[in-house]
Order: structure tokens, then C-alpha cells, then sequence
């Protein structure tokens, strides 16, 4: 019971400081990330009751915990989207989800079997398991709460971008997972097109439409023009979250897109109305408890030596990665677009990886085995901790001097 109670106490210590820790790393033009990161460590350096943080060995709750903390970062992410939704206006979003993550995924397979040795399943892993950037580490360079007026094309960019390519990685982390299972040939190509790829997207899209068209109807179209069900409760953005992501796996789709898509739906509808800012500022809140607790566990997962299988060839090919492929791979997606060459080099350098790349990871290794899992563990658990502690340093600071200025 005195662990119990400890663990509590932590918890609410967290999620208290989470109303004001953010407003304090801001003023010092640093991300509140570092700050949990090190609380983390230093909580797991004095007290042995807390819980073991290592996510090889606790896979299960690994995935609960990260999936629940990208879905509700998913549906923030697009309710916060000041951009009306045209293949026209979102056209960079499109081509980072699709030509400069596919370049990244290419590029960690090339790594991982020429440097590290990996077998075909484990660097397709780790290359769909990296390349995604994440909706819930980069508050620091997406855009601002909705109609608050910052959504600049860099902000736009890679806030767009996080949102998209949590969904687009899925059909990639399944190839690697058919892979380590033993599929091969035409039946493997065949069964990964057909079903992980134009199946599933399709799903995801279809029921995230039809999610966000509903409580635009309930919500929006009731309340105006029939004086009925005036609900203006942000609790209506976490509901829909969890019902839009449950039906679309429960139908084989991808519940991530799903999430995106339904929360997209609903911004698009009377883009300036102020309900939009009561639904983003709950899921806000909740996202901001959930990622306390896992920046928690993540600093203690450090300490309890998740990184012990990392080698100087891994610690290399990670921060290649972080300097060199994800802002070359960027860089080159964006050729012909109308950018200034230093929106370009701020989208390649902000690439920021976490949660989703954890996500992706236990997930793989929930239904089949790698041959270097922990390996991969430890890797992305590097990357990840360079991605936070290089962009947290960087982000405030570059995003206001650099993408203010710029025009």
C-alpha cells in the first residue's frame, strides 16, 4: 500500500506541475519535456517502489499507455489545424508523409543492414518505427491553440505532418511484422497491398469521415438551427477519440488515421467557431497528464538501463538520422514547393521523435519476435532522447528568431 500511495503522489505531483512547468520552460526557451525527462531520472534514482519502467519487459502496458496518449495528441493535433483542408493547401504535409518518409525508411534499412547487421525484419522495423514525428513531443514547433493566428507554413507543416504520418506508418511497421513472421513472394506483396495498405487506410478514413460528420451534426447543426442539445463540453473531444479509434479497429482499419481524419473533419466546419478552442483545450489537458506519466516512466526506463544494448554503431546510425537523413530526406520532398530555403531547413531539422515511435515498437514486438528487438529498443530510445534534449534546446529559440522573421 505504501507503494500504491507513493505512486499517487507522484502522479499528482506531475500532473500539478504540468499547469505551470510548461509556462516556466517557455520563459527560459526550453521544452517542458527536459524537465519531466529529469524529474524521471532523478524520481528513479532515489526511490526503488516505483514501478519498473523498462518497456521491453512491460510490452503490454507499453502499448496502452502510448497508444492512448497519441490517439487523444492526434485528435488535439487536428481540432488546432487553422488550415482549411484542400490537397492544394496542405500539399507539403502530403509530400513529408509521403516522399520524405518513405526517403527516411529507406535510408535506416540501408543503415541497419550495412552498419548494424540486422536481418530484413528488424531494419524494416526500425525503419518504420523512426520515421514517423510525432504529434505529442512537438508542441514547441507546431501551431498554437485554434485561431490564436500562428499558423505560418512551418508551424502548419510539421504540425500537419505529425498528424498525417502516425497513421501512414502503420502499413510499414505491419510489412516488417509479416516479414519476421515468414511471409514472403507475391502472397506476401499482394496480401500487404491489398489489406495493410489500401484496406486499412480506406477503413480508417472512411469511419474518421463519418465520425467527425456526426458530432458536427449533433453538435454544430442541432444547437443552430433547431435550439436543441446546446452541449459546448470539451469532454466531447475525448469521446470521440476513444469511439472513432475503438470502431475502427474493431472494423480491421487504422484507428490512428481514423482519429486525425474525424478531428480534422470537425475543425473544418465554421473553421472560427469558438467551440473548436473548448474541444482542443480539454483534449489539451489530458494529453498533458498522460505524457507527464510517460516522460516519467521514460526517464526511469533510463535509468534502469534500457539503453545497455546500445553500440557506438547504433549511437551512430542515430544521430545520422537525426542530422543527416530525415533533414536531407525533408529537404529533397520539398523541391518545387514555393518555401524560402529556410522554412525548408527548419521543416528537415524539427523531425522530432517520441511517443509514436515507442508506440510502433511494443506494438511490433506484441505480435511477433525480432531477432534484435532490444536492440531496436535501445536504439529508439537513443534517438528519442536526442530528439528531446536537441530540439527541446533549440525549438523556442529557432522558432522565433528563425519563422517569425522570415517571409
Amino acid at each position: 500500500m505504501e507503494n500504491y500511495f507513493l505512486i499517487l503522489s507522484v502522479v499528482g505531483l506531475a500532473t500539478l506541475g504540468m499547469t505551470w512547468i510548461p509556462t516556466i520552460a517557455a520563459k527560459y526557451r526550453i521544452s517542458y519535456s527536459i524537465v519531466y525527462l529529469a524529474a524521471g531520472i532523478v524520481l528513479y534514482l532515489l526511490f526503488d517502489e516505483l514501478p519498473w519502467p523498462n518497456p521491453f519487459y512491460n510490452n503490454a502496458e507499453t502499448i496502452h499507455l502510448t497508444e492512448l496518449v497519441v490517439i487523444i495528441a492526434l485528435m488535439g493535433t487536428g481540432l488546432k489545424i487553422d488550415h482549411p483542408f484542400s490537397f492544394r493547401h496542405w500539399q507539403v504535409p502530403f509530400r513529408l508523409v509521403s516522399v520524405a518518409m518513405i526517403l527516411s525508411i529507406v535510408g535506416l534499412i540501408a543503415c541497419a543492414l550495412v552498419m548494424l547487421g540486422f536481418d530484413w525484419a528488424s531494419a524494416l522495423l526500425l525503419g518504420a518505427v523512426l520515421a514517423p514525428t510525432d504529434p505529442v513531443l512537438a508542441s514547441d514547433v507546431q501551431v498554437g491553440p485554434p485561431n490564436d493566428g500562428k499558423d505560418e507554413p512551418v508551424r502548419f507543416s510539421l504540425t500537419a505532418e505529425a498528424g498525417l504520418n502516425d497513421g501512414m506508418a502503420f502499413p510499414f511497421t505491419w510489412l516488417a511484422i509479416l516479414v519476421a513472421g515468414g511471409a514472403t513472394g507475391s502472397s506476401l506483396v499482394a496480401d500487404w497491398l491489398g489489406f495493410y495498405v489500401l484496406f486499412k487506410i480506406v477503413v480508417g478514413l472512411g469511419v474518421g469521415y463519418i465520425a467527425g460528420k456526426g458530432v458536427i451534426f449533433l453538435f454544430f447543426h442541432l444547437p443552430e438551427k433547431y435550439n436543441a442539445l446546446h452541449v459546448r463540453d470539451g469532454l466531447i473531444a475525448l469521446s470521440t477519440t476513444l469511439l472513432t479509434y475503438g470502431v475502427t479497429e474493431l472494423a480491421h482499419g487504422y484507428g490512428f488515421i481514423a482519429v486525425f481524419v474525424a478531428a480534422v473533419t470537425i475543425r473544418n466546419f465554421e473553421i472560427d467557431h469558438e467551440y473548436h478552442e473548448t474541444l482542443h483545450a480539454f483534449t489539451d489537458q489530458i494529453e498533458r497528464i498522460l505524457l507527464a506519466i510517460l516522460l516519467l516512466l521514460f526517464g526511469g526506463s533510463l535509468v534502469e538501463g534500457i539503453l545497455e544494448p546500445l553500440t557506438w554503431p547504433m549511437a551512430l546510425v542515430g544521430l545520422l538520422f537525426v542530422f543527416i537523413i530525415r533533414p536531407v530526406a525533408t529537404w529533397l520532398s520539398l523541391l518545387g514547393t514555393d518555401l524560402t530555403a529556410t522554412r525548408k531547413g527548419m521543416i528537415s531539422f524539427f523531425g522530432i521523435r517520441g511517443v509514436g515511435s515507442f508506440f510502433y515498437l511494443s506494438f511490433a514486438l506484441g505480435n511477433t519476435d525480432f531477432a534484435y528487438g532490444k536492440e531496436i529498443w535501445a536504439l529508439t530510445a537513443f534517438v528519442v532522447l536526442v530528439s528531446i534534449l536537441l530540439h527541446g534546446l533549440t525549438a523556442s529559440t529557432m522558432m522565433n528568431k528563425f519563422v517569425s522573421t522570415d517571409k
